[in-house]
Formats: structure tokens, sequence, C-alpha cells
């Protein structure tokens, strides 16, 4: 089972990956083919990496919290389980439509989606920070404590 440490470092790797992309997600950095490389695969690793998340909290957080007592724990755990599945379709779609072909074709409309989805994913890792974590400390399935 995953520690709050690890999530937390997942945030932190998913944020560093998010500020490399927004950095570099620029028709003038794009038009360089090997920055466009490198945009693509950050992007795959973005998606394996939230993919990744996603499903661990599908299978070892969710479940604990669901079962929980107290109703507002189930109901912030309700609330999180019903953001993911689009979160994960506009992602998946997005991945079919721009990735799957590795043509780096890059257009406006292109960063346009890709914003739209760094911004999702950044929503979803504040949210969890601010909302979920701490209410995982307060019930005691983690501690603020580093090992």
């Amino acid at each position: 089972m995953q520690t709050l440490v690890s999530y937390r470092d997942n945030h932190a790797a998913l944020r560093q990956i998010i500020e490399n992309l927004n950095a570099i997600l620029t028709i003038e950095q794009l038009s360089i083919r090997p920055n466009a490389k490198i945009a693509y695969q950050l992007l795959c690793e973005l998606g394996r990496r939230v993919l990744d998340h996603l499903a661990e909290e599908d299978q070892q957080l969710y479940p604990n919290l669901l079962s929980h007592t107290d109703p507002k724990v189930k109901s912030i755990a309700w609330g999180f389980i019903s953001t993911e599945k689009p979160l994960r379709r506009t992602f998946e779609e997005y991945h079919h439509r721009w990735l799957k072909d590795c043509n780096f074709n890059f257009c406006e409309e292109f960063l346009e989606e890709s914003r739209e989805i760094l911004d999702m994913l950044s929503y979803r890792v504040d949210r969890e920070e601010q909302v979920l974590f701490p209410k995982l400390v307060e019930i005691g399935l983690f501690t603020e404590q580093r090992i």
C-alpha cells in the first residue's frame, strides 16, 4: 500500500512534468523537432503516471474510504471517484487524437487541448493535496511524518 509520502512524491513528479510541458508547449518550441519529441515523451509519461495514480487510488485508497463510518469521508471519496472517470476518459481521448501516431504535428488546437488537460490534472492534484490528504491524516489512514 502506498503511503502519504509516496502519494505526495507522485504529485511532485506530476507537477514537474506539467511545469516542463508548460515551458515547451508553444508553436515556436514545438517547431523544433527535438522539442516536439521531448513534449511527446513527457505527455506519454504524464499519461502513464496519471493512469497509474488513479488505478492505485481505485484499488487501495478509495475502498478504505468508502467503508469508513464517517459519512463525510465517504462523501469526499465519492466526490473524487466521480471526477476520476471524466478525467481518465478525457485524457484517453486526447491521447488517441493527438499522440497515438507519433507524428509530432502540433497545431494550435493541440496546444489548446494540451493546456486544458494540464489544467485539469493540476486542479486534481491540488484538490487531492488540499482536501483528500488532510482528511486521510485526520481519520488516521496516513500520518504526516516522513519515514
